[in-house]
């Protein structure tokens, strides 16, 4: 039941044999997509052959210090967490190369010799929320949950006691300039020289979709492994809409696309490449680039071998006489299909009423002969209360029971439900999850500020090993792009993919809240009027005033005075 991930994560090398203690590189992938939109994805790794447990490290040269003190205070042996504003559309796109699910989504590996995790857990969540200026202080214990099968280790080893890991999503946490800017101070050169100029903030989130992440996690220095380094990957992900962004139009610059060109490279990166997706159009048939460029590269990603035009930033020859890089992509003609993806999911709340509720996930299976198992991770609220003997899980009219099942029940105000289940999908089906839920009457102290908006269900996460088109590449001691090497692959027909489904937004029984401000309305009226009045009659006082003269004795006073006889 563990080999699922197991086989992923094994060892996992740094690209080059004779690797610095010091590394950085930066890249940024361009796929066009057959609907006209564009996907990009920047990677940027540093990597720093240290030891955080054995030495106390004090000098800090390309490794965020910030992240390294992290490290170091809370026994962190990975750390993963991403921002997302926006769904990532399968069926649309294809698969991304960082999958994220919406909101915010942290997961983390502590050292063995961490003994209170829980308390650790939560200190770390509030200093990640000072370092990225989000709302990670309310990630709790009624939204951790720890998992038994998913998310093994992405780094060094493989021994895993799933004790010392902890799993949390925020479905509604919004994504904005203020989590952008402290994410680009992490970078080496930060947003003033190399790929990290083109991230200008509002460009990024006028797109239909846009992730950053940061992965944090330990691998072997060499291919023998006798060192370790630590490797810190920060990535970004966006698609552009081609009908908000682009007028409509099949053509793309990256100054339509992030509204700067680029006139150099990091000085501090080792290498520094756009890599342009041509697999459609090897020869130029649907797309056009301008400059034109001679370099070429294939790779194998997301279980195909993809073609891959590059642009080299650390060569001057690439900027040209004008000493600037604004690269445009113009298709041709619309003709072409896109790979259907062999693996995608989907998720709904069934049912009326305020009272019952039924979850459906969907998970679909598009390879014409081949089956592959799938681990499903279900994370669900307290308050919605799971009715474990309604769980059905059908593939074809027929059921499919699953080979390993785990689940843990709630607690009121304590803890959420886990589930987790590794089911066998056929090919050319569709495997149908349900369950059934009641919903619970919160306390009018635990609603939120707009209680009828509803209340949001993180999104299910779906791990599995995914038969590939092609050969992959399992000799992880030379140097591959970084989009291509983040899961390592241990064998050659399959390749590890994560897939997110979508956040649920689910009602709630809510109380009439305007009912206590109408009372609290009209009670401030009563006492203001009535106390009021009572107030100004015992505290007011009187006085009589003497009429006052007519205008002819006025007149007379004032003809008395200016001949200085005293008044009437």
């Amino acid at each position: 039941m563990f080999r699922l991930e197991a086989l992923s994560h094994e060892n996992v090398f740094s690209p080059s044999v004779s690797e610095p203690k010091h590394d950085f590189r930066e890249e940024l992938v361009i796929r066009p997509l057959h609907s006209g939109d564009i996907y990009a994805s920047f990677q940027f790794r540093t990597l720093w052959k240290t030891n955080f447990r054995e030495n106390k490290v004090s000098h800090y040269r390309l490794f965020p210090k910030s992240l390294g003190q992290v490290i170091s205070k809370f026994s962190v042996r990975e750390l993963h967490i991403s921002f997302t504003q926006g769904y990532w559309r399968t069926m649309q796109w294809g698969q991304p190369y960082q999958p994220a699910p919406p909101g915010t989504e942290l997961w983390v590996w502590f050292q063995d010799s961490v003994t209170d995790v829980d308390g650790t857990w939560k200190k770390l969540t509030n200093v990640l929320s000072g370092i990225f200026c989000a709302s990670l202080n309310f990630i709790d214990s009624t939204n951790t949950v720890q998992p038994s099968a998913s998310f093994k280790p992405l780094g060094v080893g493989n021994a895993t006691d799933h004790r010392f890991l902890r799993y949390a999503t925020l479905p509604r946490e919004i994504v904005c300039t203020e989590n952008l800017t402290p994410w680009k101070k992490l970078l080496p050169c930060g947003s003033t020289a190399g790929l990290a100029v083109l991230l200008k903030s509002e460009k990024l989130f006028h797109s239909s979709f846009h992730s950053q992440a940061v992965h944090i996690r330990p691998i072997c220095h060499d291919w023998e492994c006798k060192a370790t380094s630590w490797e810190l990957r920060q990535t970004v992900n966006v698609v552009f809409d081609r009908h908000i962004s682009a007028q409509g139009k099949r053509e793309w610059s990256l100054f339509k696309m992030f509204s700067r060109t680029l006139t150099e490279a990091c000085p501090l990166a080792s290498s520094s490449k756009i890599y342009v997706d041509i697999t459609d159009s090897p020869q130029g048939e649907q797309l056009e680039l301008s400059p034109p460029t001679s370099l070429l590269s294939q790779a194998v990603a997301l279980g195909d071998r993809r073609t891959f035009s590059v642009y080299d930033l650390k060569q001057q020859s690439t900027f040209g006489m004008t000493h600037s890089l604004n690269l445009l992509i113009r298709w041709k003609s619309n003709e072409g299909d896109m790979l259907r993806p062999l693996l995608h999911a989907e998720r709904y709340v069934a049912g009326y009423g305020l009272h019952m509720g039924e979850i459906h996930t969907l998970m679909y299976n598009n390879h014409p002969y081949r089956s592959f198992p799938v681990l499903l991770l279900e994370s669900v609220p307290w308050y919605l209360r799971l009715y474990i003997h309604t769980l059905t899980v059908t593939s074809k009219g027929k059921d499919n029971k699953p080979s390993y099942i785990h689940y843990q029940p709630s607690k009121d105000r304590v803890r959420p439900h886990l589930l987790e289940m590794l089911i066998q999908l056929p090919p050319i089906s569709v495997t149908e999850v349900t369950v059934q839920f009641e919903r619970a009457l919160l306390k009018w102290t635990e609603y939120t500020p707009d209680p009828n908006h509803g209340f949001y269900v993180g999104s299910s996460v779906i791990s599995s090993l995914v038969p590939s088109i092609v050969a992959m590449d399992t000799n992880m001691t030379q140097e591959r792009p970084l989009f291509s090497s983040f899961f390592p692959n241990k064998e050659e027909s399959t390749y590890f993919t994560r897939v997110y489904t979508e956040p649920l937004l689910v009602n709630l029984p809510t109380p009439d809240f305007s009912m206590p401000y109408n009372v609290i309305c009209l009670t401030c009226t009563v006492v203001a009027v009535g106390y009021g009045s009572l107030y100004n009659l015992l505290t007011r006082s009187f006085q009589v005033e003497e009429p006052s003269p007519g205008l002819a004795k006025r007149i007379a006073n004032v003809i008395r005075k200016m001949r200085g006889v005293p008044p009437l």
